[in-house]
């Protein structure tokens, strides 16, 4: 079974700009993929805003018992996101090479406009070839 179910990028706007799936059951439409990223554009707002304490980045892991989501901000104001399985540990350092994949292959893409959908070839295959290394490092923890 893959550690990783599903990875998102949402915009600073709140807007499903990129939605990959990896798991095997339960895929979703996207209709539902665009309900969860608005959903949890909202939860992280509003969980910075209620934070007691001051310089809070909202919500970075969210545990369930059927998964873990887990959150990275860029300073711009876009979240990526990675539904994995429970107890799936480093995915911080997994969001952050998404993260420097994003900087290299789409926001030096001279075709990407900002904020709109990704639709970038070098991203994909640079960003599968991310997610197999990290199963694989996985599988030998």
């Amino acid at each position: 079974m893959a550690a990783i179910y599903s990875l998102y990028i949402i915009n600073k706007s709140g807007g499903l700009i990129f939605y990959k799936d990896y798991g095997s059951s339960g895929r979703m439409d996207t209709n539902d993929s665009l309900r969860v990223a608005s959903l949890w554009h909202s939860m992280h707002a509003i969980s910075q805003q209620l934070s007691p304490t001051t310089g809070c980045q909202g919500i970075e892991l969210l545990e369930a018992d059927t998964f873990d989501l887990h959150c990275f901000q860029s300073l711009t104001g876009t979240k990526f996101f990675v539904v994995s399985e429970p107890g799936t540990q480093h995915m911080d350092n997994l969001l952050k090479v998404i993260y420097e994949l994003y900087t290299d292959y789409v926001l030096k893409n001279p075709f990407y406009e900002m904020e709109m959908p990704i639709r970038c070839d070098l991203f994909d295959i640079n960003l599968t070839q991310a997610i197999q290394k990290d199963r694989v490092a996985l599988l030998g923890r």
